[in-house]
């Protein structure tokens, strides 16, 4: 046990402070005797170390006295611990203890754990000694203190009462002695905290042994609770090199241990004859990984309280004789994986008896009682002696004989015959029998894994089991139709049965069918009120499908690619499946035509049937549908359904469209290149993504505007056949905020301009055939004010019309150019619309601009970016002009400015920066020096990452800390490993 006591003191010599720590190593031998591991004082100065002598109270009272002496101050403050370990001598016991009779001291008070004082001191928490205020010399909270001068009022030194005094009062300055030297005032301060025997015991009888021998260690009054025989009831010494003395020494320790465990221990015929003498209580015995002689199985009769014995991985006797078994009470015997001649156990109690994997050649059982047998993988027993043993037990219930090779019909005659309460057989792996003449009506559970004898004649025989709960034929390789008629079956499975053709079910209370591999199977018919899930999946051959099932739910046919059209008789209103929620076809190959009609389905999946054509679903609580890879899908209908998204973009042949969704937000139509009627009817659609319908016309756009109002954001990329009639059906939009023209051959963008109030996006990339006069409502007209991204990309502006846009649109925050090839300087530092004589210009105050994303990629023309402080561009935080090959002049002073792409600008040589905000550059491939850069990063003090590779003026070589003191900000410079 640790005690950590940190006290704060006044600064003092470290030599004073050396002689208490010599002092305190030269009485440790007190701590020795009273079973303590450490006692450590960390940080403590010019402490005054003391212990009481421990003769003088027996040992039990340790004292600890702290002192320390301040600077300016006369007086010393003392602290006197009192730790009562009561480390008796006696052992300790929830049931009885012997209590000696003491003055002045409490009831219990010899067995408890040393009380801990209020304030701070706690075990195993180091003591902190919080910073003394005035009037609150503990540090306590105002609630703490004032119910402690309550609780003790007079007691208290004068200065707890608040008042000055000469007196310094130390947090420790307070006396707690031994219990036979405390006086009333510190009795009243004390708050016990002690363990007593009972609760000890409590806490200890959640331990293993391990860690009671750890808890022996704390202190004596632990060792001796942790050695209560209580604990000791179970002797586990598993794979444990202990020797017969140690054994034996446990054993006369602990008599009433009713629990030896010895398996893998060295000798364990020696141990287990020790623990036969010395145990008269013993009730479970665990044997294994040795040799038991013929002593042990005679002295196992004198053992009169066992109840349960197991041998495991042991030789047992001279490998000649027979073993006998024979006790009294005994009701749980395993002899598992040993080896043996013979065997013969007599126990009128026994209830439980396995000899799994043992190798023995006969065995004679004399248990009346018995009702568990257990004999799986015992390749040695005979057919006969198989069913002798079985026999013999007229009350067996259940019988495992499975890897029994030799079994045959007839045993299982006799059994049936003899055992009439059998309720559990096991009889897999058994190649001779088929059951045919076999009656076993009280059975509940059969199990006939890789059963070659199992055919279909078998069945006639397991109808007969009309309480049968379980069955399971995995691996019957011969089985080829099975036809039940169990009213309790509740599971069952066919696993590998290759040549099984035809499943007739029926049974109310089946709940769980498990069918796989089995390539043959044809037709399936099932009736059940209490099945929920199907799965059948990969049954290539399965045409037929027959369901009477109320509860139904989940239906799995993946991969059944034989399956047809008439399925979804199967699984529509009034097909036999009421409830079903969900259904998976997927890669059913030979599906045509759907035809579906449900109230309570909710999920479909057809992903992968590219036969499909036709499409028409009536499901109006369908919530999710997957159709993915129905590539020759041509017409859909889903009306009405309950779906919030749908994705017909992989559907390239789809031709004609009708959706009634009243809850669709979102529609994508991407890529149906060939759909030309459309009737999309969802009041709260708010997306839809028509992009690369080039047959969609302006009608159905109109249709579909008028029944959708709620739409936010209509994407009509590389739609060309819709035209000026078609985008006057917007004005049906007043919530759109996003469109996306791009790649069409608008002429006019009027009908936009008049009609989208609420825009927010406009994209129009490509757009060939807008004149340079088609954006003058932008920036001369005041159209869609509330515009802030536009993509002019790949367009045919001219360098005027762009430089009206930029100088006049300054509410906007995105703007993209990208491979404008009219596009040229960008001097943003004077006007554009103020012109004099001889082309020169003259530099005004410019507007405050909102723009934060500029795009410039790919303008061959530009060869000079201009733009200083005077442009107010104060909110400009990206700009990207990569792959100009002919710039040559970068000049920017942008404050908030982050980012900075000039990278394949393979002409650049000037570059002046006034961005204190970058934060990323990018110069990949740039034909610019490396004073350039340097000049140019000196002025970004927040610089990052630079990007220099493949630079042919720099040298990787020597730029690293050139660049890096230029710009100590840098951490990530990427360069070209080797110089270019």
């Amino acid at each position: 046990m640790k005690i950590w006591c940190c006290l704060c003191f006044g600064e003092e010599d470290e030599e004073e402070y050396n002689k208490k720590r010599e002092t305190m190593r030269e009485r440790e031998d007190i701590f020795g005797k009273n079973d303590m591991d450490e006692v450590k004082f960390e940080g403590v100065e010019n402490a005054d170390l003391g212990f009481q002598n421990p003769e003088d109270d027996g040992g039990e009272n340790i004292q600890l006295r702290l002192g320390s002496l301040r600077e300016g101050s006369s007086t010393a403050s003392t602290l006197d611990i009192n730790l009562n370990l009561g480390l008796g001598e006696e052992p300790s016991s929830s049931s009885a203890v012997a209590e000696p009779k003491r003055s002045g001291l409490d009831r219990g008070t010899h067995c408890k754990r040393p009380k801990v004082q209020s304030f701070a001191l706690e075990w195993d928490i180091p003591f902190v000694s919080m910073p003394a205020q005035e009037g609150n010399p503990f540090g306590l909270t105002e609630e703490e203190y004032e119910r402690m001068l309550n609780s003790v009022g007079h007691s208290l030194p004068q200065a707890f009462d608040g008042e000055e005094s000469d007196h310094t009062v130390d947090s420790t300055n307070w006396v707690a002695n031994g219990d036979d030297h405390l006086s009333p005032e510190m009795d009243d301060l004390e708050n016990r905290m002690d363990l007593t025997d009972d609760l000890l015991h409590m806490v200890f009888s959640f331990l293993d042994h391990i860690n009671l021998c750890k808890a022996a260690k704390v202190c004596r009054q632990w060792r001796t609770a942790s050695t209560h025989e209580d604990f000791w009831r179970f002797l586990n010494f598993e794979d444990r090199n202990i020797s017969p003395q140690q054994f034996e020494e446990m054993c006369s320790r602990y008599p009433n241990a009713t629990q030896v465990n010895i398996k893998g221990s060295p000798a364990i015929h020696t141990l287990v004859m020790q623990a036969f003498s010395s145990l008269r209580n013993l009730e479970f015995l665990t044997l294994g990984k040795g040799q038991l002689g013929e002593t042990f199985f005679q002295a196992l009769t004198d053992c009169t309280m066992l109840k349960s014995l197991i041998v495991t991985h042991a030789i047992l006797g001279n490998g000649i004789q027979e073993i006998p078994i024979y006790h009294d009470r005994l009701r749980h015997l395993q002899i598992v994986k040993c080896r043996m001649v013979r065997i013969s156990v007599r126990c009128p109690e026994l209830q439980t008896l396995s000899l799994k994997r043992s190798s023995m050649a006969h065995a004679v059982l004399n248990c009346p009682l018995l009702r568990i047998l257990d004999i799986a993988s015992c390749h040695k027993l005979l057919d006969a002696a198989v069913r002798s043993a079985a026999t013999s037990c007229p009350l067996l219930g259940s019988l495992d004989m499975s890897n029994c090779s030799c079994v045959s019909d007839e045993t299982l005659r006799e059994i049936a015959l003899t055992c009439g309460n059998l309720r559990i057989l096991n009889a897999s792996y058994c190649p001779n029998i088929s059951l045919e003449s076999v009656r076993l009506p009280m059975l509940t559970v059969l199990k006939l894994h890789s059963c070659e004898g199992i055919t279909s004649a078998s069945m006639a025989a397991i109808a007969h089991s009309y309480m049968l709960e379980v069955l399971e034929l995995d691996n019957c390789s011969l089985l080829t139709s099975v036809f039940l008629d169990l009213p309790h079956l509740r599971n069952i499975r066919l696993v590998h049965c290759r040549k099984f053709v035809d499943l007739s079910l029926r049974s109310m209370l089946l709940s769980s069918i498990r069918i796989s591999n089995c390539p043959s199977l044809q037709r399936i018919n099932i009736t059940s009120n209490s099945l929920q899930q199907l799965v059948l999946q990969k049954q290539e051959s399965l045409t037929a499908l027959e369901l009477q099932c109320k509860c139904l739910q989940e239906v799995d046919l993946t991969d059944c690619e034989s399956l047809t059209n008439s399925v979804f008789e199967v699984f529509s209103d009034g097909g036999g499946c009421p409830m079903l929620k969900s259904l998976v076809l997927d890669n059913c190959e030979s599906l045509t035509s759907v035809v579906f009609c449900s109230n309570s389905l909710t999920s479909l999946s057809l992903a992968g049937c590219r036969a499909i054509t036709d499409l028409e679903l009536t499901c109006p609580y369908l919530e999710q549908v997957s159709l993915d890879g129905c590539d020759h899908l041509e017409k859909a209908t889903f009306c009405p359904v309950g779906l919030r998204s749908l994705n017909l973009g992989i559907c390239p042949k789809l031709n004609a469209l009708h959706i009634e969704a009243p809850t669709m937000v979102l529609l994508e139509l991407k890529g149906c290149g060939v759909l030309s009627q459309a009737v999309i009817n969802c009041p709260l659609l708010k997306s839809l993504d028509a992009s690369f319908c080039s047959q969609l016309k302006d009608d159905c756009l109109s249709t579909t505007n008028s029944s959708c109002p709620l739409i936010e954001s209509l994407i009509l990329m590389s739609c060309p056949s819709i035209g000026s009639d078609g985008l006057m059906s917007l004005r049906c939009l007043p919530h759109l905020t996003s469109l996306d023209l791009s790649y069409t051959f608008l002429l006019d963008l009027q009908p936009v301009f008049d009609s989208c109030m609420q825009l927010k996006v406009l994209k129009l990339q490509a757009c060939k055939y807008l004149t340079n006069s088609s954006l003058e409502p932008l920036y001369k007209d005041g159209a869609l004010p509330t515009l802030l991204e536009l993509d002019l990309s790949y367009g045919t502006l001219c360098q005027a019309a762009i430089e009206e846009l930029l100088a006049c649109c300054t509410h906007l925050t995105h703007l993209s150019l990208n491979g404008c090839v009219n596009m040229h300087d960008m001097n943003w530092g004077f006007t554009i619309d103020r012109v004099h004589e001889g082309d020169l210009r003259v530099p005004v105050e410019q507007p405050h601009r909102l723009l934060q994303n500029l795009n410039c990629v790919g303008c061959p023309n530009i060869k000079k970016v201009f733009i200083p402080q005077m442009a107010c561009f104060s909110h400009l935080s990206s700009l990207n002009l990569s792959l100009s090959a002919n710039l040559k002049e970068v000049a920017v002073a942008c404050s908030n400015l982050c980012f900075l792409n000039l990278s394949n600008c393979c002409s650049l040589e000037i570059l002046k920066l006034e961005c204190p905000r970058l934060t990323s550059l990018f110069l990949q491939s740039c034909n610019i020096c490396i004073e350039e850069v340097e000049s140019a990063i000196s002025q970004c003090s927040m610089l990052e990452t630079l990007d220099v590779r493949f630079c042919p003026k720099i040298s990787p070589v020597s730029m690293g800390g050139r660049l890096r003191t230029a710009c100590p900000s840098l951490k990530r410079i990427f360069s070209s490993l080797v110089p270019s």
